[in-house]
C-alpha cells in the first residue's frame, strides 16, 4: 500500500530544486497526475511481480484508494482497476480462506505465506522506487550531464566596506585561487584567511573570460545580519559547476551513487520531521521546511515545470520523490510497508506463529486513519500556503 507522500518534507525538494514562479494551476495538475501515475504504478509493479513471481494470488491491482471507479480489464483473474481517491494505489492478494483483502486491509493478505516470502513482496514496492529513481537520475547525467565542480568558487555578493570590496573584488568573479590554494571548498577559504590576518595575500579571478590577480587582506567585517566577523574577506559564493556528460555504463553509477547520496540527505531531513510537523500547529515555521502533501506536491510539480529546463526539472523531482517514498514506505508506521515487514519480522523470529489477524489488523486500521487525518491537516496547511502566494520550493 502506498499512501502518496503524506509525510514528505520540502527540505529535501528545496535542496535539489531551483525556485521558480507561481505555476499555473492547470498545468500544475496535469504535470501532478503524470508524476502520481508513474510512481504509484512502479511501485505497486514491484508488490505485483514478486507477488506472482512467488506463486502469491493477486487478485487486483489498483490505482488509487477505493471505493472503486471502474474496472479497466481483467487478466488472469487479477482486476486492474481506478479508484476515487487518487492518493496512492494498492495490490489486493487473495487470504488462504479464498477472500481478498488489500496489502493494508483487514486480517493481513499474506496470510498463508511464509515470512520471508511477506518481506520479499513489500520489500519490492520501495526497492522499485528506489531503482526508478536511480534509472532516472543515470538518464539525466547520460543526456543533460552530472553537476561536476570545478574547483572555483563563483563570487555571488561582494559586500560593501569588507577586504573584498577595497581589494576590487566583483560580485560575478570566478574565485580560482587564494595565496596560491585551489578555491575548491569553504574549508580552503576559511583557512587561507585564518592563518593570513592582517597579511596581504594574492588572489586569482576569471574576470568575463580574462584571469587576474588582486592583491587582498583578510581582516574584519560585518555581515549584513550585523555579525562582526574577526577575520574574512567579506564575499559571498557558491561552487561552480559545469554539465559533464558520461557514458551509459559511467551515467548508470553516477544514478546509483548521486541516489545514496541524497538518500543519505533526507534521513537526515527525516531526523526533523516531528518537529516540522509540530511547526504546523505553531506559528513559527520549521528550520527544516514543512511536511507536504498531495497538493504541496502537485503545486511544486508545477513551479519545476515552468521553468527552463523543465522537463528535467519534472524527472529531477519524479526521481527525488521517489527517493522519499522508497524510505517512507520502510519506516515501521501502521498501514505501511515496513509496518507488515515488523509483523512479519516478528512471525519470523517467533518460528512460524503469527500475530493474531484480528490485532494486526486493528493496528493497520488504525494507522490508516493516522495517516488520512495527518494528511488532511497537511493538505490543509498547503491550501493555506497556496493561498498566501507561499511557492513550496522557497525563495520570493
Amino acid at each position: 500500500m502506498q499512501p502518496l507522500a503524506t509525510l514528505v518534507s520540502s527540505a529535501p525538494l528545496q535542496q535539489a530544486v531551483e525556485q521558480t514562479a507561481w505555476a499555473n494551476p492547470l498545468i500544475a495538475v496535469a504535470a501532478f497526475l503524470l508524476m502520481l501515475g508513474i510512481l504509484v504504478v512502479v511501485h505497486e509493479l514491484g508488490h505485483f511481480l514478486t507477488a506472482v513471481w512467488m506463486g502469491v494470488k493477486v487478485e487486483e491491482f489498483g490505482i488509487g484508494f477505493p471505493p472503486r471507479a471502474l474496472v479497466l480489464f481483467e487478466r488472469n483473474g487479477v482486476k486492474y482497476s481506478l479508484n476515487w481517491l487518487p492518493l496512492g494505489g494498492f495490490v489486493r492478494f487473495a487470504n488462504a480462506n479464498g477472500s481478498a483483502d488489500a496489502l493494508y486491509g483487514a486480517g493481513g493478505s499474506l496470510a498463508a505465506a511464509p515470512p520471508w516470502r511477506k518481506i520479499a513482496v513489500m520489500v519490492a514496492g520501495p526497492l522499485m522506487n528506489l531503482l526508478l529513481a536511480m534509472l532516472i537520475f543515470a538518464v539525466i547525467f547520460a543526456t543533460v550531464g552530472v553537476p561536476t565542480p570545478t574547483g572555483r568558487q563563483l563570487l555571488n555578493q561582494v559586500y560593501a566596506d569588507t577586504p573584498a570590496a577595497r581589494a576590487g573584488l566583483l560580485s560575478g568573479d570566478l574565485l580560482v585561487s587564494l595565496d596560491g590554494q585551489q578555491a575548491e571548498s569553504s574549508e580552503v577559504i576559511a583557512e587561507v584567511a585564518q592563518a593570513n590576518a592582517g597579511r596581504s595575500i594574492s588572489a586569482v579571478v576569471l574576470r568575463e573570460g580574462q584571469e587576474l590577480t588582486i592583491t587582498l587582506t583578510p581582516g574584519p567585517w560585518t555581515a549584513p545580519d550585523g555579525t562582526n566577523i574577526p577575520v574574512g574577506f567579506g564575499f559571498s559564493y557558491a561552487p561552480q559547476v559545469e554539465q559533464v556528460r558520461f557514458g551509459v555504463v559511467a551515467s548508470l553509477w553516477q544514478g546509483v551513487t548521486y541516489s545514496i547520496d541524497l538518500t543519505g540527505r533526507m534521513l537526515t531531513a527525516l531526523a526533523g520531521l516531528p518537529a516540522s510537523l509540530l511547526g504546523l500547529f505553531t506559528p513559527a515555521p520549521s528550520s527544516g521546511g514543512e511536511p507536504i502533501g498531495p497538493i504541496g506536491i502537485a503545486r511544486a510539480t508545477g513551479e519545476v515545470i515552468q521553468q527552463p529546463g523543465g522537463f528535467v526539472a519534472f524527472w529531477n523531482l519524479t526521481a527525488i520523490l521517489s527517493l522519499n517514498l522508497f524510505l517512507l514506505n520502510l519506516l515501521p508506521i501502521p498501514a505501511l510497508d515496513g509496518s507488515h515487514i515488523v509483523f512479519a519480522l516478528v512471525e519470523w523470529l517467533r518460528g512460524g506463529k503469527k500475530v493474531p489477524p484480528e490485532k494486526e489488523a486493528f493496528v493497520h486500521a488504525i494507522g490508516f486513519m493516522a495517516l488520512m487525518g495527518l494528511m488532511l491537516v497537511i493538505t490543509v496547511n498547503d491550501v493555506i500556503n497556496a493561498f498566501r502566494g507561499i511557492p513550496v520550493l522557497g525563495g520570493s
